[in-house]
């Protein structure tokens, strides 16, 4: 049987570069469509902008590498898109630039796979379009736990593109009647961010109130989209994309009374739970964490 065919726009930034080779242990062929190749073992790459919507029909239906015309059968299929390509946050751009490459490029991908009649897409989208990370001035969550239902409502380019994309990729999901997943992606960790990273973070956690301490372990998040690949049916689904625990040594009652005052819980939490919930797609798609930080940091709570 040969391989599934997966079109990975953005393998090459903080996230892809290890979803990407999380996906070839998986036993996929992965091409990765970015403005700069990702340099790995098995990897197929084409240089292609997501902005350019020509560009991205041309890309869909391209080979993945040479060994293909060996077919003779012309260009086979592609039985996925995971569309991770984006300006990563706001300050790196102007704002209307962040916004336009996001929300542009997102319809172009999503339009060409649809059109193309490629049956599942995945697209990043963020914890910023729950309106605290970029937030001017401090901001309350309106409940805890984040949860897929939350009324999204940020204030930033970045988390609005976010917002903008699960709305386009809601409308194509009923126009075209395919599965449409998007995740909204945790503040992604590196492994070798807990040592450098997570340290300050445990004796400073004011630092991670923006994103509610919420972390997703890279290669976790890998597992996440291998897990998006493989279920069918579910027609267009927004999934929070984080591990199970808060990145924070701090009990939630502590870190709730002392964070977040007031603001109303949605439902009762386990000790260390994470505040940016994952319940979703542990009961739907069956995640089960591999890197809680617990195993690659040593830390006396």
């Amino acid at each position: 049987m040969s391989k599934k065919r997966i079109f990975f726009t953005g393998g090459a930034g903080k996230a892809g570069k290890h979803v990407v080779p999380y996906l070839l242990d998986q036993g996929y062929r992965v091409m990765n469509v970015d403005l700069k190749p990702l340099d790995h073992p098995g990897v197929d790459n084409l240089i292609a902008d997501i902005t350019d919507s020509g560009q991205m029909f041309n890309a869909m239906s391209s080979y993945a590498g040479l060994d293909e015309l060996e077919g003779g059968k012309g260009t086979p299929p592609f039985d996925a898109v995971v569309h991770f390509a984006a300006v990563p946050r706001i300050l790196i751009n102007p704002d209307n630039e962040t916004f336009r490459v996001n929300t542009i490029g997102t319809y172009n991908v999503i339009e060409a796979a649809v059109k193309l009649g490629i049956k599942k897409v995945i697209i990043a989208s963020s914890e910023t379009t729950y309106g605290l990370c970029f937030s001017d001035g401090q901001t309350d969550p309106h409940v805890l736990p984040l949860e897929e239902d939350y009324d999204v409502d940020p204030m930033d380019s970045y988390g609005l593109s976010k917002v903008v994309n699960e709305k386009t990729a809601r409308s194509f999901q009923r126009r075209s009647g395919i599965d449409i997943y998007a995740l909204r992606i945790g503040n992604v960790i590196e492994p070798h961010e807990y040592e450098e990273l997570f340290p300050h973070y445990f004796k400073h956690p004011e630092v991670r109130r923006r994103n509610a301490f919420c972390y997703i372990d890279a290669r976790d998040l890998g597992q996440i989209v291998d897990l998006c690949i493989q279920k069918d049916g579910l027609g267009y689904e927004v999934f929070n994309a984080g591990n199970d625990h808060n990145g924070a040594v701090l009990p939630n009652k502590e870190l709730i009374e002392r964070f977040f005052p007031g603001v109303p819980l949605s439902r009762e939490l386990e000790e260390h739970e994470a505040l940016f919930s994952n319940r979703k797609i542990r009961e739907v798609l069956g995640f089960k964490e591999q890197h809680n930080w617990r195993n690659h940091l040593k830390w006396d709570e």
